[in-house]
């Protein structure tokens, strides 16, 4: 007969956070059009849930523009480095090791020749390869600050995307300032992390509310065809933040 293990409340609900940043990792993020181009080697996690502020069109034009970084940055680069991409509502980071200044400089020059690219944020590093073991150790790291913004209050972690690069957390995603502050705040606390780079595009509450507002529906059954009335809007006032350690 097997053992029983208990788990206390704190510890299940950590294990739970943990699996949902686990699976935003492998295959949400596919999903939202913030994949990674790999060139060279294992690539640093990006990590977002499904369903974010981005409208339809922003999405798959972030998944052509991840396609068409991936073939692009990775013939410029070839074999001798290694890049990763992280694409939302057009703004595109760039991660990972090249051999010389002058080709961090004609990567991003490239990158923002891609179509639907509005701005460019070149975090690529001028040195040899980064270890394995260090590229491990981001992927871990994402599903932490990941799942630590799933457990906080007043974080919209749907529209988050997490990447990480040698202990380096870079946020990006559609934001209210609060917002914004409250998402670095939980990452920073993170044990491991070494900096964290927010890359947000700051919207305001009131943009948030009309987005919300759901479109009117229509019943065409057998009692009629009267319209009814919209749902109102959620309310963002309530949000709070948990404390951090």
């Amino acid at each position: 007969m097997l053992p029983t293990i208990t788990l206390s409340a704190t510890t299940a609900k950590r294990a739970r956070s943990l699996l949902l940043a686990g699976l935003a990792a492998a295959s949400l993020c596919s999903l939202a059009g913030c994949g990674v181009a790999v060139v060279g080697g294992a690539a640093a996690t990006t990590a977002t849930v499904a369903s974010d502020r981005r409208t339809a069109g922003e999405q798959v034009d972030d998944k052509t523009i991840q396609i068409k970084a991936a073939n692009d940055l990775g013939a410029i680069v070839g074999d001798k480095g290694r890049i990763n991409t992280s694409s939302y509502a057009g703004w595109l980071l760039l991660v990972g090791d090249v051999p010389s200044e002058q080709m961090k400089q004609q990567i991003g020059e490239r990158a923002g020749q891609i179509p639907k690219v509005r701005r460019v944020f070149n975090e690529l590093r001028v040195g040899d390869v980064t270890p394995l073991s260090v590229r491990t150790n981001d992927t871990w790291l994402t599903s932490k600050v990941t799942a630590s913004l799933i457990d906080t209050k007043g974080v919209p972690t749907r529209t988050i995307s997490v990447t990480t690069e040698r202990g380096v957390v870079y946020l990006m995603g559609k934001v209210t300032t609060a917002e914004a502050e409250r998402a670095a705040k939980v990452a920073s606390g993170v044990s491991g992390v070494n900096k964290v780079v927010k890359l947000f595009e700051i919207v305001t509450p009131e943009s948030l509310q009309q987005r919300q507002t759901p479109a009117p529906i229509q019943d065409n059954g057998a009692s009629g065809t009267t319209p009814t009335t919209p749902a109102p809007a959620a309310s963002s006032g309530d949000a709070q933040a948990m404390p951090v350690q």
